[in-house]
């Protein structure tokens, strides 16, 4: 693509994006100020804001964003069937993160490029292409539908828990099993076997409280995918996932949903999305020098505070 046309179309998006902010957060103003009663409602925005803190934390670490939503939302007396939309709708917020950090990448696999990626993108060949996430996402897939209302009935307490527990195990034995001298370097590397292998461990996520990323970065470290190639594939194919599975969820529970719940759901999505920015960024930097060892200790921890304040 000539460089022209690449700024044309740079520049285009940067104002579509500029452009929908700024009616989104329009939008947003004019709701919180017509009919919005600030005196006893400003308990829910500082709940939005706290559990989109926690949401967009959490969500692309192995760590299980469930069991601490879960955890913080008992705490904070935010449960039933709004506090389950809730958490749907903010969820959007954190795969727009992705969006955000990746989307170069993300361009690259429907054959449209723009120039040299960004370091965090990997400095392979350019070998990774849609068919890989797609093998990625088909085994959830069928899983997740086949399974769907099976799986809704593990959400509790109890199923978290242990899950946490598992899920620290496999970050565990990953470290200690993987190859010493890592088969994919860069995610570019990484063949359609390895992809495919990575969507079976994701199956595990279809467990609350697994963790979607631990799972998958797991799965690929013990096919010899490096640390950091492994967790960036986790975070492409998190957007696939994670959309299809929120856009449903949504569709499910739009009975839920009324106007007067927007300024606290605009509340969570936007912190959701900003704390995910920096928890990305910040992931992929500290993976460079550290092990999943230390992850797998914090669930231990995080599942043991699920058994103190539910048992």
């Amino acid at each position: 693509m000539c460089t022209s046309c690449t700024l044309r179309i740079t520049r285009a998006l940067a104002a579509g994006l500029c452009l929908l902010n700024d009616t989104v957060f329009l939008v947003f103003f004019i709701l919180l100020f017509k009919g919005f009663n600030w005196m006893s409602d400003i308990h829910s925005l500082l709940v939005a804001a706290i559990l989109g803190v926690v949401e967009g934390l959490t969500e692309f670490l192995p760590v299980s964003s469930t069991g601490h939503m879960i955890i913080v939302g008992h705490l904070l007396g935010f449960e039933g069937d709004t506090a389950n939309t809730f958490e749907v709708v903010i969820q959007l917020g954190s795969i727009l993160a992705v969006v955000v950090m990746f989307w170069r990448r993300l361009f690259g696999l429907i054959g449209i490029h723009f120039g040299k990626p960004p370091a965090h993108e990997g400095q392979g060949s350019g070998r990774l292409s849609l068919i890989h996430i797609l093998l990625g996402m088909i085994p959830a897939v069928v899983m997740g539908l086949i399974f769907h209302d099976t799986i809704k009935s593990l959400f509790n307490p109890v199923n978290v828990m242990y899950a946490l527990i598992v899920g620290g195990v496999l970050l565990i034995a990953a470290e200690v099993l993987k190859p010493k001298q890592p088969r994919a370097v860069g995610i570019d590397d990484m063949t359609y076997r390895q992809a495919f292998v990575i969507g079976c461990f994701q199956c595990l996520a279809l467990w609350p409280g697994f963790s979607r990323s631990g799972a998958t970065i797991s799965g690929g470290m013990l096919m010899g995918v490096s640390r950091y190639a492994a967790s960036e594939f986790s975070f492409l194919l998190a957007v696939p996932m994670m959309m299809g599975a929120t856009v449903l969820d949504v569709y499910k529970s739009i009975g839920f949903l009324n106007m007067g719940d927007v300024p606290m759901f605009a509340v969570g999505f936007v912190m959701a999305f900003i704390v995910a920015l920096i928890a990305i960024k910040t992931f992929l930097q500290l993976i460079k020098r550290i092990s999943f060892i230390p992850f797998a200790i914090y669930r231990f921890i995080v599942a043991a505070a699920v058994y103190v304040v539910f048992f």
